[in-house]
């Protein structure tokens, strides 16, 4: 058999349209599995609210581009300082989004970032201080077009 140009193009969109059908998509993670990572970093202590503050829209058109903020209200001494700050999507693919970390020579406890949402669902922080507590807050966003390729 010859091979003819119309022999290649039909390989070539055969092998796409395979490749197509077997793309994994992405699978989300259940609330249980983010409820699971919560307590992995809280490190066995419950989290309680406090002063840690999230802030994120209540919705968004589009899930690419979610504005979320978090601040701990801390001294931010030597004796008393939140450590670690996290940031959890309970319906993402991965529900942990960014951890930030945090030393007394921050100054603040606060931090910003745009993140990817799936589809709506609970946004939680948690923040951890070097005195072992653990502080947790979480909101509810709405979204129209959701990101994360869902």
């Amino acid at each position: 058999m010859q091979l003819t140009r119309r022999h290649v193009i039909a390989s070539t969109a055969a092998a796409a349209a395979t490749l197509i059908g077997l793309r994994a998509m992405p699978v989300s993670a259940s609330t249980q599995e983010a409820l699971e990572r919560v307590a992995d970093f809280a490190g066995g202590v419950s989290p309680e609210p406090g002063p840690l503050r999230l802030m994120v829209p209540e919705a968004v058109e589009d899930g690419n581009l979610v504005p979320v903020s978090v601040s701990v209200e801390s001294p931010m001494t030597v004796e008393d300082h939140v450590e670690a700050v996290a940031i959890f999507a309970d319906d993402n693919p991965n529900p942990e989004v960014i951890v930030y970390n945090f030393t007394p020579l921050s100054g603040a406890a606060a931090a910003s970032t745009r993140m990817r949402l799936a589809r709506s669902q609970n946004v939680i922080a948690v923040a951890r201080t070097s005195t072992g507590q653990v502080f947790i807050d979480q909101h509810p966003v709405e979204v129209t077009i959701g990101g994360c390729g869902a």
